[in-house]
């Protein structure tokens, strides 16, 4: 039986406590380590195994950084959003559950998040790496810029400039060979002529609590169904809908990919599916005492 004796629920538990902690001070090492001009991201952000910065410890690093040193008002938002949502949702399963079940809920549902997007944007970088190979054997004008249209979400200005210059002097004898590196460094990034490695868009990083998190506001819509939440503090919605809103949304969000859209939506369903199956596994092996 769940234990509801005084004492046993805490506003603030242990794990919650000390996640929140861990997260607030790496955002600000981030912040006083990036100014020295080192980007935690590159280390411990996550990254898509074909990377030249993927490292197999970022599966679990990814899950304590959030946002940029760069855009600071952005990063404490994000901060703030998943642990509000951590303490809002996770203080209640941790205080049902206890603090071992619950710390191993949680890092399983970020795990599982990780692994999901980066099937994802392995897909994803698989196809436009093929659309470059294809390209490659017929590059011209008109498929530089359907390349661009197609597969970019957020042309760089060498790439812009190339292709406005080439659709306007059809006769440009070094161009094809302009758009074959130039396409190859945006896409997989190189070394500049000083030795640096500069980062292409296979390199960027995936950072934050959101798979985890989603996957304990799953689990708080799955135990507690008809818990009201009020929105805007004002309008009452039973947890199942709004956990039910938030993977639809986030379906939908996925699979439209709007250009600019940084956040990694099938991560966040990841976190959900994940909970889902480690719900149903717990519940199959302890129906008596699983609440």
């Amino acid at each position: 039986m769940t234990d509801f004796r005084p004492g046993r629920f805490r506003v603030l538990p242990t794990v919650v406590k000390n996640l929140i902690i861990i997260n607030t001070i790496i955002v600000f090492a981030q912040y006083v380590v990036g100014k020295m001009g080192i980007d935690m991201a590159d280390w411990f952000g996550l990254h898509y195994w074909g990377s030249h910065y993927f490292h197999w410890w970022q599966l679990v690093t990814h899950m304590f950084m959030h946002g940029s040193y760069n855009d600071v008002n952005m990063t404490i938002l994000h901060l703030f959003s998943n642990m509000f949502a951590l303490w809002m949702f996770g203080s209640v399963l941790e205080n049902v559950w206890g603090p071992k079940r619950f710390f191993t809920f949680y890092m399983i549902c970020g795990l599982g998040a990780a692994l999901c997007h980066l099937a994802v944007i392995g897909f994803q970088f698989e196809t436009v790496n093929k659309a470059f190979m294809a390209y490659q054997s017929n590059p011209t004008a008109e498929h530089f810029s359907q390349f661009i249209q197609q597969h970019i979400n957020n042309p760089s200005t060498n790439l812009l400039g190339l292709r406005s210059y080439w659709l306007s002097h059809a006769d440009c004898s070094n161009c094809m060979e302009m758009s074959k590196t130039a396409l190859n460094s945006y896409l997989h990034g190189g070394w500049d002529n000083a030795h640096h490695y500069v980062g292409g868009m296979f390199d960027e990083a995936t950072v934050g609590a959101s798979g985890a998190v989603f996957g304990v506001l799953f689990a708080f819509g799955y135990l507690f169904p008809n818990t009201l939440l009020y929105f805007y503090f004002l309008v009452p919605i039973k947890a199942k809908w709004v956990v039910a809103g938030y993977a639809l949304f986030e379906l939908y969000s996925g699979i439209q990919n709007s250009a600019g859209d940084n956040i990694a939506h099938y991560a966040h369903l990841g976190g959900m599916l994940f909970a889902f199956i480690l719900l149903k596994i717990w519940n199959m092996r302890n129906r008596n005492n699983f609440y």
